[in-house]
């Protein structure tokens, strides 16, 4: 366990588009190499499983928070979590920090946000990927995206861009915030086949049977690995491991292999995170954990009342997208680009429904 207080310079990006409800802020952000005038609240982190520095999930929602320290003058601590016996105490060291707002991040915290939420009724805390197990819980905020959404279109580029039309996925762990992604995946690429008439083999993920393949958890490089070995030998070309900072195992999987294979990308745009990594990204599946991060802690910062309701990130409202596609701009044809814009529009004025 390790509990740290500290300042960072990392900037991030405001939130763009309205959410479900709106987050909003307008104080100025200070000019750049500037910190903002220090302010008397807190903002605080339990991590998931791993390192903050995951190149992923955990690393994107830190990242909020250390932009609110730069940007809002917050003072910022934060707890990692070698393994899921270290959440409950990082929540408690969290509350005794006297932290004003406590972020779980990820869905494993469930379980010990929710008490600890339950327990400490005057102390605020976000879910994100989770949810809240009881209504009268009124100090718990989830953070949620529906990541189906641009796994759609993730799934659907993957089938046109491959040439042996076999595509992979596979998840970190079997839980509804890494399925999510790997069901929209999945239908994206069966309406390629769809429209078509091309068949596409999708490997790692049945939505229909709820069966597919996962890691032993995000920190699972071994078993990454050999599930991307099996998938290349099986010819897929495209892989979608939703797997957090497991993209490094797929990647050495893939050089091993010596074909030509690429993967999507998951929470960040892995080709500017880990540059190292451009030439195999085609694209990432964003999940704007740093904007939402920032955004309700500005909310506090300017004064609002804690509001539980939840925050959906969507396509509508820019809480998710794809990235784009980098090295690979080239490759990807003006009409696949066109229909990737169609298939989004479809998506938010609800014509397409990424689950079916």
């Amino acid at each position: 366990m390790n509990v740290i207080t500290r300042k960072r310079g990392l900037a991030g990006l405001a939130l763009v588009g309205a959410a479900s409800f709106i987050l909003a802020g307008c104080a100025a952000a200070p000019e750049e190499g500037e910190s903002a005038e220090s302010v008397d609240y807190k903002a605080c982190a339990v991590s998931d499983e791993g390192s903050w520095n995951d190149k992923s999930f955990n690393e994107a929602a830190y990242a909020g928070l250390t932009q609110a320290e730069d940007e809002l003058g917050v003072k910022i601590a934060d707890a990692e979590s070698a393994s899921t016996d270290d959440f409950e105490p990082n929540l408690s060291n969290m509350i005794d920090a006297n932290c004003d707002i406590i972020f779980a991040v990820g869905f494993n915290l469930i379980d010990a946000v929710n008490a600890a939420a339950a327990s400490n009724p005057d102390n605020h805390f976000v879910t994100i990927d989770g949810y809240v197990a009881e209504e009268t819980t009124t100090n718990l905020k989830p953070i949620i995206y529906s990541m189906n959404e641009s796994s759609y279109l993730a799934g659907y580029l993957a089938a046109a861009y491959s040439t042996t039309k076999v595509v992979g996925t596979y998840g970190g762990l079997q839980i509804d915030a890494v399925t999510d992604f790997m069901t929209g995946f999945y239908n994206g690429a069966k309406a390629y086949e769809e429209e078509t008439g091309t068949p596409v083999n999708v490997l790692g993920w049945d939505p229909a049977a709820a069966t597919g393949l996962f890691t032993d958890g995000f920190g699972d490089s071994e078993g990454a690995k050999s599930i991307s070995a099996g998938q290349i030998a099986q010819d897929a070309d495209v892989i979608f491991p939703v797997a957090g900072g497991l993209f490094s195992a797929t990647s050495e999987a893939i050089n091993e292999s010596g074909k030509d294979v690429v993967f999507i990308g998951v929470d960040k745009d892995i080709a500017v995170t880990s540059p190292e990594y451009a030439d195999q990204v085609l694209t990432s599946v964003l999940k704007k954990m740093t904007d939402a991060v920032f955004d309700v802690i500005e909310e506090q910062v300017d004064g609002a009342e804690f509001d539980a309701t939840p925050y959906v990130g969507t396509l509508e409202n820019e809480g998710t997208d794809l990235a784009d596609f980098g090295t690979f701009d080239d490759k990807v044809d003006a009409e696949i680009k066109d229909k990737l814009e169609e298939l989004k529009a479809g998506i938010i004025d609800g014509s397409i429904d990424p689950l079916e």
